[in-house]
């Protein structure tokens, strides 16, 4: 399946009419109707194409040139999903900052954000958008007309819709994340204007451990369906990484759920640790290894977007940098990371991907592109070192890998630590030391049992899956990300770094969500 065959998809469930119309019974006038693209087994493959692009792209129409975006932005490309939520789980953090003064997006920088801030608000609107997508593609395809399809086609379909109860479940396990308390709809919600009721953060955590444990047996095996489309190593894994953090989320710790889930995935044999660590940011990271899980995908040429690696390889650039080293036409002089995750790394963990040469590495200024180290760990080049499929250089084939591996010896090991049944340390030790073994090349990096600690885990979880999404998440998991028991450069506005309060370990529910949904309470602290 591949985006560029999406369908041009109305999916609102409410078509506006004229008042004096009299041909009620009329369809509506447009190029597609919902009857149309629900009417096969061929273009209901394209509405789930449509969930899937959702992850990556801001929308799929282009007016004269320019997309046309799925939800309003000043730009076009700050509304896509993946750009957004990357930037809650790094800007906010010590692994990354932004020069750019959009709006207010140094304050992500500086965690000092507000129910008003303008990126907050396009990162739940995104995060809804699509959940209201799955909605409609379950809405559509009761079992009853789907079971109107020769057999084939009807197992097909069905195997569809878990995948889009796959990614709802993503979603609201963002939102779960994020937001805390937060207002729930299903399919089986009437489409139309009512007030959505909002649910606690404990019973949203039971309603998406259900629901991915209702589908985890009616998908693929692991690693047997289309790249970048779920299977149950992806149902698994957002299992494990769910009860990995039961406790922040319910107050009761589900660590031998963690270890039972990393289990399923390792033991089904589906996927193994690269052979070298920089290939799994490369254009064809998809065929040098198998360790990717659940990959985001992109394509130069058929997925067209600024909100993708497209947006981490470009803004990343910049200095004394040379765009076409990292397969790009142009620096966009944004990111780069902070003090406090370079020191992190040893001088012989090959992980360590920065580029050095005219820049800082303490950050006085964060609005200076040369304060703070530059990244370089994605490229838009092949293993090989071919340029990706758009010769412009503008757009990155680089897929995005969001769940792999490495995470879930990370996870297994954690699990152990806190106590879950299931597993044990020295099995724990031989993963950790499996990645350290990849990074240094040798037993050079090898740990003892003694050396492996939570701490440990946290510093070696920045090592290995530092700008792929999760350190937000890790540091609320240990305690460290409100408070003073860790200090970053800027963290509360302070360039020495300050203690910020509890209530920053959530995001606000956007004002206009409040004003639209009168049920809704705010984000305490808010």
């Amino acid at each position: 399946m591949t985006n560029k065959n999406i369908y041009k998809l109305i999916i609102a469930g409410a078509i506006a009419f004229s008042s004096c119309t009299k041909d009620l019974d009329r369809k509506p006038i447009v190029d597609v109707t919902s009857d149309a693209v629900y009417s096969s087994p061929a273009t209901i493959k394209e509405a789930l194409a449509k969930l899937y692009a959702s992850l990556s792209l801001s929308g799929q129409d282009v007016t004269a040139g320019v997309p046309v975006a799925d939800i309003d932005a000043q730009d076009v490309g700050s509304n896509t999903y993946l750009r957004n939520y990357w930037e809650v789980e790094e800007l906010t953090t010590d692994e990354a900052v932004i020069a750019w003064n959009d709006g207010d997006l140094q304050n992500y920088n500086t965690n000092n954000w507000n129910a008003n801030n303008t990126y907050i608000k396009l990162t739940y609107n995104r995060i809804y958008f699509n959940i209201s997508q799955c909605n409609e593609f379950l809405r559509q395809l009761p079992d009853a007309k789907v079971n109107g399809f020769p057999s084939a086609d009807a197992a097909n379909i069905k195997e569809f819709k878990q995948e889009a109860r796959f990614l709802r479940a993503l979603f609201y396990w963002n939102a779960m994340d994020l937001f805390g308390d937060v207002p729930v709809t299903t399919e089986k919600d009437a489409v139309g204007n009512f007030s959505p009721k909002q649910m606690a953060r404990a019973d949203l955590f039971k309603y998406v451990e259900s629901e991915l444990l209702a589908i985890q047996d009616s998908l693929p095996a692991a690693g047997k369906n289309e790249y970048g489309r779920a299977d149950k190593g992806a149902v698994w894994m957002l299992l494990a990484k769910l009860y990995l953090n039961a406790k922040v989320y319910t107050g009761t710790d589900r660590s031998t759920d963690a270890v039972t889930y990393a289990n399923k995935i390792i033991s089904s044999g589906a996927y193994s640790l690269a052979t070298a660590y920089r290939n799994l940011f490369l254009t064809d990271s998809r065929t040098t290894s198998k360790e990717i899980i659940f990959p985001i995908r992109a394509n130069g040429l058929t997925s067209q977007s600024y909100g993708n690696t497209t947006f981490i390889i470009h803004a990343s650039t910049g200095g004394k940098m040379n765009p076409p080293d990292y397969g790009v036409n142009g620096s966009w002089s944004g990111l780069r990371t902070r003090k406090e995750m370079v020191i992190k790394f040893p001088d012989l963990d090959s992980r360590a991907m920065f580029f050095t040469e005219g820049q800082t590495i303490d950050i006085n200024n964060i609005t200076d592109f040369s304060n703070g180290y530059a990244v370089t760990k994605y490229k838009n080049l092949s293993s090989t070192g071919v340029v990706g499929s758009d010769n412009t250089g503008t757009f990155a084939d680089t897929d995005f890998p969001m769940f792999r591996l490495a995470d879930v010896y990370l996870i297994y090991a954690e699990a152990v630590l806190r106590g879950g049944a299931g597993g044990d340390r020295a099995t724990a030790l031989g993963y950790i030391n499996a990645l350290r073994k990849r990074a240094y090349g040798g037993t050079t990096g090898n740990i003892t049992d003694a050396a492996m600690t939570l701490d440990l885990i946290l510093d070696e979880r920045v090592r290995e899956l530092y700008w792929e999404a999760h350190r937000r998440t890790d540091l609320v998991r240990f305690g460290k990300y409100t408070g003073s028991s860790y200090i970053w450069q800027w963290k509360g506005g302070v360039q020495a770094g300050a203690s910020i309060d509890g209530r920053y370990n959530l995001f606000p529910i956007p004002t206009t969500d409040l004003t639209a949904n009168p049920t809704l309470k705010p984000t305490p602290g808010y």
